[in-house]
């Protein structure tokens, strides 16, 4: 049976963490390792996880970002297969259970989300369908918003070898940063099955702590577009989204008569523009979706 280490980052969130570690240990299916990275709390997160969670393995240190957190966990994780939680979610009971039946049915796939409740203030809301999940080669699915939650994944460790892990230099966004690398190299796996809680509408959630969000989407693309995986017909699909983007964003900065912003991101706009003349020059792999395996 595949052992699993689980991943929660956490920053200042000693009234929540708890839920979050008792959904994993009520999990069907025991995880063979839990690993909580605090990411220089200031208020009572590690004598809480300390105190009623004694076997965890409790990494403090101080505050670099979720991304640094995550990276650490990983590192620190000794299993090949990897879940993430973040600490104000909770999971279902089942659901490593039902993730690894689907992971070890399929055969092939290295990566494996699952669809989840959302909870806003405290009610129940049903996401838009513009929030809808997918399986199989989502990589154009994921181009315009992130469609997978670090809570809801679980994935072999080899991916990160293949397209790196969370990038450090992202305050927000990291997961879409994150999936549009995975989802460009390879099929992603989908239980539709409701297997996460997901809670929002809190004040020190990240997606609300940084006007302008979509310039951290563009570095996204951006990073994606000189990676010179992609194939051309994923290349032109990044820069159009890109532009959506960048438009988006120049508005945004006309608004607040950020005038620099205005010229940096416009002449951006009209270089990747540009490159969609050349993008077959770049040599950049074949038109197939490649993927390999993770049942070695």
């Amino acid at each position: 049976m595949s052992k699993v280490s689980v991943i929660i980052p956490t920053y200042n969130r000693g009234a929540v963490v708890l839920r979050a570690l008792r959904s994993v240990f009520a999990q069907d299916h025991a995880v063979d390792q839990v690993i909580v990275v605090d990411d220089g709390s200031t208020d009572d997160t590690i004598e809480q996880v300390e105190r009623n969670f004694p076997g965890v393995e409790l990494i403090a240190q101080t505050n670099h970002g979720v991304s640094h957190a995550r990276n650490r966990g990983i590192e620190r994780a000794r299993n090949e297969w990897l879940a993430f939680l973040d600490s104000d979610d909770e999971w279902l009971p089942g659901k490593i259970t039902a993730q690894l039946a689907a992971i070890m049915s399929d055969g092939i796939s290295c990566v494996c989300h699952s669809d989840e409740i959302w909870i806003r203030n405290g009610r129940r809301v049903n996401p838009m369908n513009k929030h809808r999940k997918y399986g199989g080669d989502i990589f154009l699915h994921c181009l315009p918003r992130c469609v997978m939650s670090p809570s809801s994944v679980v994935l072999h460790r080899s991916l990160f070898d293949e397209v790196g892990m969370f990038d450090e230099t992202l305050p927000v966004c990291e997961d879409y940063d994150l999936w549009l690398r995975i989802a460009s190299q390879t099929r992603v796996l989908y239980v539709p099955e409701k297997l996460v809680i997901k809670y929002g509408g809190h004040k020190d959630q990240l997606s609300r702590s940084s006007w302008g969000m979509d310039r951290y989407r563009i570095q996204a693309l951006e990073k994606l577009l000189l990676s010179e995986v992609l194939s051309e017909a994923q290349y032109r699909e990044t820069v159009a989204e890109m532009v959506r983007k960048i438009d988006i964003y120049v508005a945004g900065a006309r608004r607040r008569e950020r005038w620099q912003e205005v010229q940096r991101y416009t002449q951006k706009r009209i270089h990747y523009e540009s490159t969609i003349a050349v993008s077959s020059r770049l040599g950049q792999r074949s038109e197939a979706m490649e993927s390999w395996s993770c049942f070695w």
